[in-house]
C-alpha cells in the first residue's frame, strides 16, 4: 500500500509503466494467446464428473427391445411422409394415439424477412404435433422432453421412428414421476420456436401459431434426435445453443456415462477422444476440437432443437446419430436404450440441473475447461493490455508523454465522431431489410443479395467518417483531443468485450484477439497507409471472413477462395435472419456496437 500511497513511488511507478508500455502489452497479448492454446493440453483441464447427487450412477437396468420395430415404423413416416408431401400430420395422429398417448396439433405461421436461399424458403406454413405421457406417480407438475424434427427428405425418418417407438415402450412403465412429451416439430427451428412461444405463453418473435390445447408440467429438461441415416456409426452431441448459450455440463456427463456404459461410440464436434494427449497429434487433435466449439459458441446461432430451450432455462442437448462409415456399427436398439437410460435418469430429479457448470469449454467429451480456467486468458489478452494503455498516455511528436497542448478540446469534438459512428452502426442494423424493396427495383438482384449487399456498403462507407466527422468540428483537432477520443475509445471497448466475454466467452475472446492490437498501436502519428491497411485486415467484417475459413479448416474441409467468399456472405445472411426470427443477438452487437467502437479508432487514426 505504501508504494501508492507515496506521491513519489506512485510517480516512479507511473513513469515506469509509462517506458515499458510497449513490452508489457506484446507480452500479455501473447500470455494470453499461449494460455487459452495451452487449456487443451489434458493436464491442465478437469475430467468431467457427475455433480447431481439423482444422476450419480447409472445403474439402471435398460430394457428397450423395439429396435426394429422403431426402423420400420420410421420406413412407415416416410412412406407417408412423400406421400402428402409434407408431414403426414393425420398419421403421426393416429400413431400416438394408438400408442396411448394425450395427442395434439399446433398450426403455425411465419413469413421470413427476406428468402432464406440455404432451405429456399420465405413464407413458412406448418403444423407439430406432440403427445402427452402423464406421470402415473406424480402430481403431474414438472415435464421431460423428447423431439425430432421433420425434415425434407429422409434424413430424419428413423428419429421418428425411434421416437414413436420408445412413446409406445415408456408407455408401459410405471416408475415415471415427470410427464413425458414426445414432439415431432416441423420445419426445424422455426417449428421448435412456436411450440416453445405457445408452450410458456409468449411471443418474442412475432410469429403466427394457434395456442396449444394440450400442456405438461415445468419442462425440467430435453433432448433432441436427430439421425442421419439409417446406419448409425457414432452419437455426436451437440451443445451450443442460441447467443452460446450451453447446458448444465451434467447433461453431456450423463450422455458420456451411458455411452461408456452401453459401449457407443461418441463424439464431440464430430471427433472422436483420443488416448495419447501427451503427443503432438494428440494434443492437435484436442485443440481442433476446443477451437471448434469457440467457433460454433461465437456464431451466436442455435446449431440443433435444444438451443432454443436454453432460452427459457430448459438443460437441453441434441443428439445426432452420424454414419462416418467407420467399422463401428450401432443399430436403433442401442440408441434407444441410450435414450431410456437418461431419461430414467432425468427422471429422478428433485429439482433442476444446476449443480455443474455453465460456462465451459470441451477438448472431448471426458475433459473440461471451467470458466475459472478460461477467463485468465482473456484478462491477460484484453484487460491487463487495456489497464496498461488507460494508465499511460502515449507520447507527443515531440516526444514528452502527456504534454498538454495549447488548447482544451471541445466537447463537441469529442461527441461527434461518437454519435456519428454509431448512428452509421444503427444504419447497419437497420438500412438492409428496410431497403431490400428498393434495391431490388434498382439493381438486379434477388432479395437475399439486396440485403447482404446493401449491409457490406453501409460498412464500406464507414470508412469515410473521419472526413465526414471533421467537418463538424469546431476548428481543428487538439493534440489533447485525439487523446481524450482515445480514452473514451479504450473504456468503451473494455466494457465492451467485458461485457460479451461474461455471456460469450468464445466470441469476447475472438473480438480481443483482433481489437486489442489496433487499441495498442492507433494513434494519429503512425504512418497512414500501412496502419489504416492493419486496421482494415483486424476490423470486424475481416475477423468474419477469416473465421470461415479456420472453421472449414478445424472441419478438415478447406474451400477456396471463392468458395470462402460465398460462405462469408452466406453467414451474414443468415446472422441477420438468425437475429429477425430467434432474437440472436450477435448480429446486432456486431452493428450497434462493435463497428462503432472500431470506427472510433478509425477516426484517431485520422485525426487532423
Amino acid at each position: 500500500m505504501g508504494l501508492l500511497s507515496d506521491p513519489n513511488r506512485r510517480r516512479a511507478l507511473t513513469n515506469l509503466l509509462t517506458r515499458l508500455n510497449t513490452p508489457i502489452c506484446v507480452v500479455c497479448y501473447l500470455a494470453g494467446v499461449a494460455w487459452f492454446m495451452g487449456l487443451a493440453f489434458e493436464p491442465f483441464t478437469l475430467r468431467t464428473y457427475m455433480s447431481e447427487n439423482a444422476m450419480g450412477s447409472t445403474m439402471v437396468e435398460e430394457r428397450f427391445p423395439s429396435g426394429e420395430r422403431a426402423v420400420a415404423t420410421g420406413r412407415e413416416f416416410s412412406a407417408h411422409k412423400r406421400k402428402v408431401g409434407g408431414m403426414p400430420v393425420d398419421w403421426l395422429v393416429k400413431t400416438m394415439q394408438a400408442r396411448g398417448l394425450e395427442v395434439y396439433t399446433q398450426r403455425f405461421s411465419r413469413t421470413l424477412p427476406f428468402p432464406d436461399e440455404n432451405k429456399e424458403r420465405y413464407m413458412v406454413h406448418g403444423t407439430n404435433v406432440y403427445g402427452i405421457l402423464r406421470a402415473p406417480r406424480a402430481p403431474r407438475t414438472e415435464a421431460l422432453v423428447l423431439t425430432a424434427p421433420c425434415t425434407e427428405g429422409n434424413s430424419n425418418n428413423q428419429a421418428v421412428g425411434l421416437l414413436l417407438g420408445l412413446a409406445q415402450y415408456f408407455r408401459n412403465q410405471v416408475y415415471w414421476a415427470k410427464d413425458i412429451i414426445f414432439l415431432v416439430n416441423e420445419h426445424d427451428l422455426i417449428g421448435m420456436q412456436a411450440w416453445l412461444e405457445g408452450y410458456h405463453h409468449t411471443n418474442i418473435t412475432g410469429m403466427d401459431w394457434t395456442p396449444l390445447q394440450g400442456r405438461g408440467g415445468s419442462i425440467q429438461a430435453a433432448l433432441s434426435l436427430e439421425l442421419s441415416s439409417d446406419v448409425i456409426t457414432s452419437l455426436d452431441l451437440v451443445l451450443e445453443g442460441l447467443n452460446g448459450q450451453l447446458p448444465n455440463l451434467d447433461l453431456a456427463n450423463l450422455f458420456y456415462a451411458f455411452c461408456q456404459k452401453i459401449d457407443i461410440l461418441c463424439t464431440i464436434q464430430g471427433k472422436l477422444q483420443r488416448s495419447d494427449w501427451d503427443t503432438p497429434s494428440g494434443y492437435t487433435h484436442a485443440a481442433q476440437t476446443m477451437m471448434l466449439m469457440v467457433m460454433k459458441q461465437a456464431s451466436g446461432r442455435s446449431w440443433g432443437d435444444h438451443g432454443l430451450f436454453l432460452r427459457y432455462h430448459i438443460e437441453a442437448a441434441t443428439i445426432k446419430g452420424v454414419n462416418s462409415f467407420r467399422q463401428y456399427k450401432t443399430d436403433a436398439t442401442t440408441i434407444g436404450r441410450l435414450l431410456e437410460g437418461m431419461f430414467r435418469k432425468l427422471n429422478n430429479l428433485l429439482e433442476r440441473l444446476h449443480q455443474s457448470y455453465f460456462f465451459y469449454l470441451m477438448p472431448s467429451l471426458s475433459h473440461f475447461v471451467s470458466i475459472g480456467y478460461y477467463m485468465p486468458a482473456f484478462g491477460l489478452l484484453a484487460a491487463l493490455d487495456l489497464w496498461v494503455h488507460l494508465g499511460t498516455l502515449p507520447p507527443t511528436e515531440d516526444g514528452v508523454a502527456g504534454e498538454e497542448s495549447d488548447s482544451s478540446p471541445s466537447a463537441l469534438s469529442i461527441l461527434t465522431p461518437v454519435v456519428i459512428s454509431h448512428m452509421t452502426g444503427v444504419a447497419l442494423y437497420s438500412l438492409p431489410i428496410r431497403s431490400q424493396e428498393m434495391a431490388v427495383e434498382h439493381f438486379p438482384v434477388s432479395e437475399t443479395e439486396a440485403v447482404v449487399l446493401t449491409a457490406i456498403a453501409i460498412y464500406t462507407a464507414g470508412l469515410a467518417l473521419p472526413h465526414n466527422t471533421h467537418k463538424f468540428l469546431a476548428g481543428e483537432g487538439t493534440e489533447k483531443g485525439w487523446r481524450v477520443l482515445k480514452l473514451v475509445a479504450l473504456l468503451y471497448l473494455a466494457v465492451l468485450l467485458g461485457c460479451t466475454a461474461l455471456i460469450n466467452f468464445s466470441l469476447g475472446f475472438i473480438l480481443a484477439l483482433s481489437m486489442v492490437p489496433i487499441a495498442a498501436f492507433i494513434t494519429p502519428h503512425v504512418p497512414k497507409v500501412l496502419s489504416a491497411t492493419i486496421m482494415i485486415l483486424l476490423s470486424p467484417g475481416f475477423t468474419l471472413l477469416y473465421c470461415v475459413f479456420v472453421y472449414q479448416e478445424l472441419q478438415e474441409s478447406p474451400v477456396s477462395l471463392a468458395e470462402g467468399w460465398m460462405l462469408f456472405l452466406s453467414v451474414i445472411s443468415q446472422g441477420i435472419l438468425d437475429h429477425s426470427l430467434y432474437g440472436s443477438l450477435v448480429y446486432p452487437l456486431l452493428a450497434l456496437f462493435v463497428y462503432p467502437c472500431w470506427l472510433l479508432f478509425w477516426n484517431i487514426l485520422f485525426w487532423k
